[in-house]
């Protein structure tokens, strides 16, 4: 009779990409769909059955009485980017930064090493590249005047070699670019498995805490945006950070997803330019387009971006089409609310629109997916398709529901203060919206009818 732990004790395959087990080995991952990466891992050692006290490491205190001076944030000297952090970023804390490639995450970040070397109270900074040769970093120094006395640079692919740096110039910030590119010598697999990758990020978190020292690691990311690597990544970090924008576009934005320290939902702006990463304080302006004369089948909503209000406008063009399955592009919008919003206008708008050509987008490349844009679209398509514009100093508010009513949105009122701040001055909103700022003369539309008075 075989021992009971023999099941135990039998080899488990997991995919070096996802980290997915297996009780035999496929050549496709059942969990990411990649193919050859299932490898055999060793066994996992029997769960100990007793587990005996130990001495702590620090004794317990009570709570009034912690230090909170060492967890206070310090500031990176991106205004942008403590934004995001909740003010900068905190002694001991990790943060991960992912984003595509080419997006500028190391550019941002040899940004952020340079300003933080240049404040000699911080102490030096240490940007370790595993990417790249120190000559090509120090070449992307130049380009964007980074370059520092104080600004340490390692290129290393080794743990150890990195852990050595760190002894060496005793930083007061670590920059790893990137987590994927670091090999631990105790752990098994290639750079970038997930056996490597867990390795690596819990000695550098190890480091953080023990040392006090702020740690922020570039990530890759999957073909679907998410992290590369096994999820405990994310878990094990204290704070994540996606760095997003489109290659056609100098926009850039900061989204934090995890925050232990602050709110895990403020956006920074960001601009990329020859000489580097430059912030954009006020980015509602590159997502308007005020025109002398008014044109139909625009219409300016504002969405909420954490607790960032941003003025976007959404541009509408119907042509008339003699095909029998109309033409649908959608460009910044959600498709699937655009598709709704046609067939609102067409059962209670009577607006039809089957057989038009529809084409709408949003101005600079934001991507708008919050319900209150949906009746901005719907004053754009319904403008377009009456060759009527709307006044040139209104913005439009609402969530449209499947059967024509107009619903109620949060932060209205900061929504149309930022818009007064930009100069409009009317504004359509649902009912129910709340105090609302002074200086906006406010039309209350309770269904998509009231609402399209304005293009009859």
């Amino acid at each position: 009779m075989p021992p009971k732990n023999a099941r135990a004790a039998r080899p488990a395959y997991r995919c070096a990409d996802c980290g997915h087990e297996v009780a035999k080995w496929v050549g496709r991952c059942p969990g990411c769909q990649a193919w050859g990466t299932v490898e055999e891992a060793a066994p996992a050692r029997p769960a100990l059955a007793k587990v005996s006290a130990g001495a702590p490491a620090t004794p317990a205190r009570p709570i009034a009485e912690v230090d909170l001076d060492s967890a206070r944030a310090v500031s990176t000297g991106i205004d942008e980017l403590d934004r995001v952090l909740g003010g900068g970023i905190v002694p001991g804390a990790v943060v991960l930064l992912a984003g595509e490639p080419g997006v500028g995450k190391s550019t941002l970040l040899l940004e952020v090493a340079h300003r933080w070397a240049t404040s000699s109270a911080r102490g030096p900074s240490l940007y370790i590249t595993g990417e790249e040769s120190a000559g090509q970093v120090r070449l992307r120094a130049e380009r964007t005047d980074s370059v520092h006395p104080q600004l340490y640079l390692g290129a290393e692919s080794d743990l150890s070699a990195v852990l050595g740096h760190v002894d060496a110039v005793r930083p007061g910030l670590l920059i790893v670019d990137s987590v994927q590119t670091v090999q631990s010598p105790d752990a098994e697999g290639s750079p970038g498995g997930v056996t490597q990758v867990r390795a690596v990020t819990t000695a550098l978190v190890a480091l953080a805490k023990e040392r006090g020292l702020p740690v922020v690691l570039v990530g890759h990311v999957t073909k679907d945006g998410a992290v590369a690597g096994p999820r405990v990544l994310e878990h094990l970090v204290d704070v994540v950070l996606h760095f997003e924008g489109d290659r056609h576009s100098a926009l850039r934005m900061l989204r934090g997803v995890k925050n232990r320290f602050g709110p895990a939902d403020e956006v920074g702006c960001f601009e990329q330019r020859d000489d580097g990463i430059a912030e954009v304080p006020d980015p509602s302006g590159l997502f308007i387009n005020r025109q002398e004369s008014v044109v139909d089948g625009t219409a300016v909503t504002v969405m909420v971006e954490g607790k960032r209000p941003l003025l976007v406008e959404v541009q509408a063009l119907l042509m008339h089409t003699q095909m029998a399955m109309p033409r649908r592009s959608v460009s910044g919008l959600d498709s699937a609310r655009v598709s709704m919003t046609l067939a609102v206008l067409g059962k209670h708008g009577k607006i039809p629109t089957g057989d038009h050509d529809v084409f709408a987008a949003t101005v600079g490349g934001q991507r708008v997916s919050e319900p209150a844009a949906d009746l901005a679209v719907a004053m754009a398509i319904a403008s377009s398709r009456k060759s009527k514009p709307l006044p040139p100093n209104l913005v439009v508010i609402g969530e449209v529901g499947l059967a024509g009513e107009i619903r109620r949105v949060n932060g209205v009122g900061r929504r149309l203060a930022e818009a007064a701040r930009l100069g409009f001055d009317q504004a359509l909103v649902p009912p129910d919206s709340g105090p609302l700022p002074k200086g906006v003369r406010a039309t209350v539309v309770s269904n998509i009818g009231d609402a399209l008075k304005i293009v009859r």
